[in-house]
């Protein structure tokens, strides 16, 4: 058996210094008291056993037992009891004592067995603890390292869906960089759905999605012949046919990005009308959500305001005067209202 740190509380010096030779004997090292408040000062956690007396003056051993109990260091405790004090062995363990040992010592056979039982359960405790700690210890560090590694993840998956949406918008961009008159077209409807978004309080998520939107409303234009775009007149109607696939096209082609499922429905119905009259689906109404006809808005005030090549631009005035007229029928009401208001007040700050 291992050496052990045992502490030893009796007031009876014969019993007392006959325990400590005996313990010694069997290789330990014992710390001697005289009594229950002597032994309380000399206790910390690293002893193994404690060994009391019962009846002692001052803190007799069921008290010491309390407060020894008050200190939660899990260490046994064996009592010494006299003869014809079995009723105290009973109580002692009741008050949680590991067991008891009569006094006179008389069979060291049986005392060594029981001193070594308790420094094994002593030892068991120990090593329990131990594992407890170095359990939620490692549970922290892997914690740490898992979270970690999902911030490093999702700031990869960031960079990745910045990287694919700045690709997409360099794409879109020299698209319309090959034509004057639709140079900037994607900056500018961004500005004004964003304008709008905030003026009807959208949260940080919508906003989020929306300029997402509208920076790749047109990629699907990246497949239709651009001289179509840049013709000088009217499109044929077998041009207006492929012009018109250009949102289910646009829709097609940020399907494969896992980040962006939100906006494909905002791509593909961006030409949609209140009135159910417009592309591809011809869907209208409450079958359109809030942010697709904010960028309808946005796309057909931009496209009025713009200068192309078959046709003059609008002024503010003419442009507002034609958003109100086609309320109801291609636009949303209430994206209109809050988007005339926007126009206005930046009209009147420009104009002051």
């Amino acid at each position: 058996m291992a050496q052990a740190k045992i502490l030893i509380a009796d007031d009876d010096t014969l019993v007392r210094e006959a325990v400590y030779k005996i313990l010694s004997m069997f290789g330990h090292t014992v710390v001697p008291c005289a009594s229950g408040e002597e032994a309380l000062a000399a206790l910390n956690a690293d002893f193994d056993l404690i060994i009391l007396d019962i009846n002692m003056p001052g803190l007799d051993g069921f008290e010491t037992l309390k407060l020894i109990n008050d200190r939660n260091y899990g260490i046994p405790v064996i009592f010494l009891t006299g003869a014809g004090s079995m009723e105290y062995a009973v109580k002692a363990i009741n008050l949680g004592a590991y067991d008891f040992i009569p006094k006179p010592i008389e069979d060291l056979d049986i005392f060594n067995i029981k001193v070594k039982r308790a420094i094994e359960k002593r030892m068991y405790v120990v090593q329990e603890k131990a594992y407890k700690e170095n359990l939620e210890t490692e549970v922290r560090n892997k914690t740490r390292e898992l979270a970690e590694k999902n911030r490093q993840l999702e700031e990869y998956n960031e960079n990745l869906e910045v990287s694919a949406l700045n690709t997409m918008l360099t794409l879109q961009t020299a698209l319309e960089e090959k034509d004057m008159y639709t140079a900037g077209h994607t900056t500018r409807v961004t500005f004004l759905a964003m304008n709008i978004g905030r003026a009807l309080h959208l949260g940080a998520e919508d906003l989020t999605v929306l300029e997402r939107a509208c920076k790749v409303h047109d990629i699907g234009k990246l497949v239709v012949d651009v001289s179509y775009i840049r013709k000088p007149g009217p499109l044929t109607d077998e041009e207006w046919i492929l012009m018109k696939k250009h949102p289910e096209i646009g829709a097609n082609i940020i399907t494969p990005l896992a980040f962006m499922q939100q906006e494909i429905f905002i791509v593909r119905h961006h030409h949609e009308r209140m009135d159910g009259r417009g592309y591809p689906d011809g869907l209208g109404g409450d079958e359109l959500n809030l942010l697709t006809k904010i960028i309808t808005v946005a796309d057909s005030y931009d496209a009025m305001t713009s200068k192309r090549s078959y046709r003059q631009n609008m002024e503010l005035k003419d442009a507002i005067a034609e958003l109100h007229r086609c309320t109801g029928s291609q636009f949303d009401p209430e994206v209109v209202r809050v988007f005339v208001e926007v126009l206005e007040s930046q009209a009147k700050i420009g104009a002051s």
